[in-house]
Order: structure tokens, then sequence, then C-alpha cells
């Protein structure tokens, strides 16, 4: 795993922090990320509090914004009221249906976008992240949601673990659904996918146990697994799938267990 990333403290929130950076420094120290000055910090990619919201910054990049979780933003609100609802591809993927609530564990959250999705769809969404970094961002952003949207938040559990390890200890078929997403090299240019991608590898390393967690979530899925890929990618583990649903960008290979 990669050197984490510190949280770079300004001298006034070193001095005379409010609550939420309070918050934020011990949450961070939890998971071990060190504090450092302002005014000592050399790294590359450092953690930052603006505005009562962390983000992950690259000071390699001038005038570069950060990466933080936010699940208040007009991209996943505007997907929230226009999107496709339960005949979203991942809706469909998972199984989800308007009328009943299904639990899914989503083993990869990244940023939470797609958990935010099925949350907003009626899920109950246990994100599981071993990454620190990416735990407190998405803690922060479930932090923020709870102040704009508590009921929405409350369909959210966020837990910093390994997820195979996590998911071999559940007892068989625990959760409704298991719902992966693991990193696979995108090809796409845009400044805004090599951002967040080159700090994500940062972040996580090497994806190179991605194939051990479709059978840990095998194990921890009563009904489905749903693996999430670029349309070019190959099969998880080399597994062929129940089924698969395309969308433009992806396809999620579908899983369905006997029952």
């Amino acid at each position: 795993m990669p050197d984490l990333p510190r949280l770079r403290l300004s001298a006034q929130q070193q001095a005379a922090p409010s609550e939420v950076e309070q918050q934020l420094i011990s949450l961070s120290s939890s998971v071990g990320i060190a504090t450092v000055s302002e005014a000592d910090v050399s790294d590359a990619l450092v953690l930052e509090i603006v505005a009562d919201t962390l983000q992950l910054m690259d000071l390699t990049v001038a005038n570069s914004t950060g990466v933080s979780v936010d699940f208040l933003s007009g991209q996943s609100q505007y997907r929230r009221q226009h999107g496709g609802g339960s005949k979203e591809p991942i809706a469909k993927a998972v199984g989800l249906k308007a009328s009943q609530s299904i639990t899914v564990l989503d083993a990869t959250p990244g940023l939470g976008r797609d958990a935010f999705v099925l949350a907003a769809l009626g899920a109950h969404v246990i994100m599981i992240e071993r990454s620190p970094v990416a735990y407190l961002l998405l803690a922060d952003g479930l932090r923020r949601l709870a102040r704009q949207e508590p009921e929405l938040a409350k369909q959210f559990v966020l837990y910093h673990a390994n997820s195979c390890d996590y998911m071999h200890q559940l007892a068989p078929a625990s959760v409704d659904a298991v719902y992966l997403d693991p990193m696979f090299p995108h090809r796409k240019k845009s400044a805004l996918v090599k951002k967040e991608m080159r700090l994500f590898q940062v972040m996580l390393g090497a994806d190179e146990d991605a194939d051990l967690l479709l059978p840990a979530a095998l194990h921890a899925a009563a009904k489905r697994v749903v693996v999430k890929r670029p349309n070019s990618a190959p099969l998880l583990a080399e597994k062929k799938p129940s089924m698969a649903i395309s969308s433009k960008k992806h396809r999620f290979d579908v899983y369905i267990k006997n029952v």
C-alpha cells in the first residue's frame, strides 16, 4: 500500500479548530492519517479541510481543485431526479424494484457515486472501504449529506475494512446483493478521469487482488453479485456470469445465486 497522504492544517485550524475540523482531525487520526502544518508539508498529495469539506489535493498541479465526495452535487442530484429510476442498468443489475427494499453491499465504493444511485432508488447500502483516504472522503460526504437529507443518509452504512475479509466473515447469504466495481485502467483521456484515477491509484496502489473479491461476494450474497466493468474489460476471475446488462460505457456482469 502506498504511503498515505497527510492532513495539512492551517495555523488557524491547528490553534483553534472548529467542531467539524476537530471531528475530521480525530477521524483521520483513527485510521492512521497524520497531520502536518501548512508551512511544513512538501508532499505531492495532501488532505485539506476547505470550507468544512475534506478534499484530496494534488499539489503538483497548479490551481488544481480537490477531490471530495459530494452527494449533494448537481451531478448527483440530476441523476437522482432525471435518471432511469428502477430501469437504470445498475438498478436492473442488482435486482432493485420500486416495490421492495433490498440491502446491497458495495465492496468497492470509491467516491460513492453508484452507492448513492442505489440508495436514492431505495436500497440500503453497506459500503466497505479499505483505503483510509477513500474512507475519510466517504465519511465526510455522508456527514454533509446527513445535514441536508438525514433520511437518505440513514440508508448508508460505512465501514473501514478489507472487503474480502469482511465478506468472508459474514454468515453465508447475509445481504441481498453484492456490488463490485474493481479498478480497471481507463482509456478515456478527459482531465477529470485522469485526475481522479491518478489520485485513486496513489491511494489504493495496484488493484492486484480484484479477482479475490468475486468468491467472497458469492459467499456473502443471498441473491446476486454484480460486477461493473468497462465494455472491453475481461471477466473478473475469468468466471462467466449468469447474464450481462450493457450500458453505453460499461457492462454489468450478473452472477445469480441458485436459491
